[in-house]
């Protein structure tokens, strides 16, 4: 093929990508034409001269990974992925947005193949893909002969005005990780109109001051922007930003340039003229030309040799290092001992009778042992959150090439970009990947939380410091609505340990677990043992609630504790006990996986005939769901103080005393006493 001729068929694909995009949100009356069709020169020439992928088997390990951290432009990933020969026929193009389809708003992990990262929240794309970069150069360091993929990613002005990206970039910076080529869509329009109204600060030396090497290209001229790509692959030293100078709705005969074209359909005459400009039949619908899909299957081919010949490479890599190749199958593969709760336990109980978060850091130690691929730290909080693993390397600047063989991570004081860096190992998919922070600090998280559990990530978060019993920090550092914020998120399960039992369950549960994000909500104050507390198995734990201590009387009610406070039920219990009122007390450690067992099991646990009452010292929100209307919820509705933890227990009512009487004026008022 000619040069003419080759340029005359990236023509052609580079409109059909266009006219197709503005079809299928002009045929679902909704969706963001701006960005696709002004993106579609640089998108071409990054995916047909520089990805390396191969539709034929999407999960190779050793892929490039390309990331629409500009979700709204989510019409330009699905033509691509379409015309590449993904598994995303025309008729999923035709029901972009519809129920049901593979094509919804913004590109969803899971639900279409070829999306490597949920996206659509500005600046989340931006930050997962640091994770994942941040999985590349550890697994390069582990096996360099097997690993060199590298992640590219599309942002927007949108995605770099989020504070997260400048967490992200600021992390991805300082460790070098040059993995990353990512090309900002530099259009110099918003929603609102011009990017001036809001947004007039130099992006280029902003991520050179982050560490990045950056390059710019007018993002209609090929061989400008595929020089600038190639700069970029080529620096082994630094994450690359590359800045291209687009025109939003670029294409579009009357509205080209408008910040209308956003977020809303070029309208059908808009879009038989544009068609009519680009040498359409602008009456044809969905039609692609058989000259594109030929091409792109010649890139797809192309493509398949790299994969065939590293998967050759692979099978010398297994023949050849018997001992590397068990090490990354128990990796990739995620295996865990049969004996992991064992292990666990046995750790935890060297710290009984101490804080969760001390008891979770024994726990820790004993799971790095186990496996070999967990990885983690926290927003410079390690020392009280107790997730370093001690004797370990850190991956940090200052180890030069070794950095990357490091498993202790450094976070910084960067909350909402740790947990979606966590996020992206864990996506990538061979480490098992934990952060940790303050409770109270859940809130700068939520974002990568909720989009952990929409994406099903295994993602473990380690919460500590988990109530007002914080103590003389003070209201700002103790949290009260926090859990339920947590428990508010569809498919995140929440573990609030009573002890060493309890917080090696939950490690363990998390662990073996491969389809939902883990909280692990841990207490700053000592827990003390529960005395006489009732024979139970690591299942109980895994079934969220069982039955801890009874009276051995005739029971009349049951009380519901997590946590810290399981203790103060108890000895609350023993009380009531003395005064002839018997009841049970429950250790419910996760709501949500209770709820989720099946009825027989909750009610052995929780009988209708029982009246029960909760005790937790949080926000009492949800809790109703299990005690009723009638029920009693021991929790704090306000917010905390400055004092000693233990004049705060009794400024709250959370002694056992206090708790006592609580529950006798509320089954007299119940006439069960």
């Amino acid at each position: 093929m000619t040069r003419k001729e080759l340029s005359e068929i990236e023509d052609l694909c580079i409109r059909t990508i266009r006219v197709l995009s503005a079809e299928a949100i002009e045929k679902a009356r909704s969706g963001h034409p701006g960005a696709p069709l002004g993106m579609a020169d640089v998108a071409f020439v990054l995916w047909t001269r520089f990805l390396r992928f191969d539709p034929k088997a999407p999960d190779w390990l050793d892929r490039d990974r390309f990331i629409l951290s500009a979700g709204h432009a989510s019409m330009l990933l699905y033509s691509l992925l379409h015309l590449s020969g993904y598994d995303l026929p025309i008729e999923e193009i035709k029901r972009f947005r519809q129920l049901g389809s593979k094509t919804p708003g913004h590109p969803e992990y899971g639900r279409t193949v070829g999306v490597e990262v949920t996206t659509g929240p500005l600046g989340q794309g931006f930050a997962h893909g640091v994770g994942i970069a941040l999985a590349s150069h550890m697994l390069r360091a582990r096996f360099p002969k097997l690993f060199s993929f590298r992640v590219f990613a599309l942002c927007s002005d949108g995605d770099l005005m989020e504070g997260i990206s400048s967490e992200a970039a600021s992390f991805a910076g300082h460790l070098g990780l040059s993995a990353m080529v990512y090309v900002y869509d530099d259009n110099k329009v918003t929603i609102e109109g011009s990017t001036r109204l809001a947004f007039s600060e130099d992006v280029k030396k902003r991520f050179e001051a982050l560490g990045w090497a950056v390059f710019e290209a007018d993002g209609y001229d090929h061989e400008a922007v595929t020089q600038a790509l190639a700069e970029a692959v080529a620096n082994e030293e630094k994450p690359s930003l590359v800045i291209t100078h687009t025109e939003i709705a670029k294409g579009a005969p009357t509205l080209h340039g408008q910040a209308k074209t956003h977020g809303a359909p070029l309208g059908q005459d808009e879009v038989r003229a544009m068609k009519e400009a680009l040498g359409w039949d602008k009456d044809s619908e969905f039609f692609v030309p058989a000259q594109v899909y030929e091409f792109f299957a010649s890139i797809a081919e192309r493509n398949r040799k790299e994969r065939l010949d590293w998967e050759r490479r692979f099978e010398d890599f297994k023949a050849s290092d018997p001992d590397g190749f068990r090490l990354l199958d128990a990796m990739v593969s995620r295996k865990v001992p049969d004996d992991l709760f064992e292990r666990l336990l046995a750790s935890a109980i060297e710290a009984k009778g101490k804080a969760t978060r001390v008891i979770s850091g024994h726990v820790i130690q004993a799971a790095s042992k186990a496996l070999p691929n967990l990885v983690g730290g926290s927003a410079d909080l390690a020392p009280s959150n107790q997730t370093e693993i001690r004797g370990a390397p850190h991956c940090v600047p200052d180890a030069q090439a070794k950095r990357f063989l490091g498993v202790n991570l450094h976070f910084g004081i960067r909350e909402h970009a740790m947990a979606a860096i966590v996020n992206g190992l864990n996506l990538q998919g061979a480490f098992r990947a934990f952060g940790g922070t303050f409770l109270v600090f859940a809130d700068y998280m939520k974002p990568a939380l909720r989009l952990s559990a929409l994406m099903e990530v295994p993602s473990i978060f380690v919460f500590t410091h988990d109530s007002i019993f914080v103590g003389e920090d003070g209201p700002t550092h103790q949290p009260v609505e926090q859990l339920w914020m947590l428990r508010g998120i569809p498919g995140m399960v929440v573990f609030r340990p009573c002890d060493a039992f309890e917080t090696a369950g939950a490690w363990a549960y998390a662990l073996k677990n491969n389809s939902h994000p883990v909280s692990i909500v841990l207490s700053r104050q000592d827990v003390p043992e529960v005395n006489d507390i009732l024979p139970r198995s690591a299942d109980d734990v895994f079934r969220g609630g069982y039955v801890a201590w009874r009276s051995g009387r005739n029971e009349v009610f049951a009380v519901i504790a997590t946590g810290s406070e399981v203790f103060v039920a108890v000895e609350a219990a023993r009380l009531l006990a003395q005064e002839g009122i018997g009841c049970r007390v429950i250790s419910m450690p996760s709501f949500e996986l209770f709820l989720a067992q099946p009825k027989p099991y909750r009610e052995s646990v929780l009988p209708k005939r029982l009246p029960c009452a909760v005790v937790e010292a949080s926000s009492p929100l949800g809790w109703y769901r299990l005690v009723g209307k009638d029920g009693l919820v021991v929790g704090i509705e306000r917010f905390g103080l400055s004092a000693p933890a233990e004049v705060l227990r009794e400024e709250f009512g959370f002694t056992p005393e206090k708790v006592a009487s609580k529950l006798r004026s509320w089954l007299q008022e119940q006439g069960l006493f």
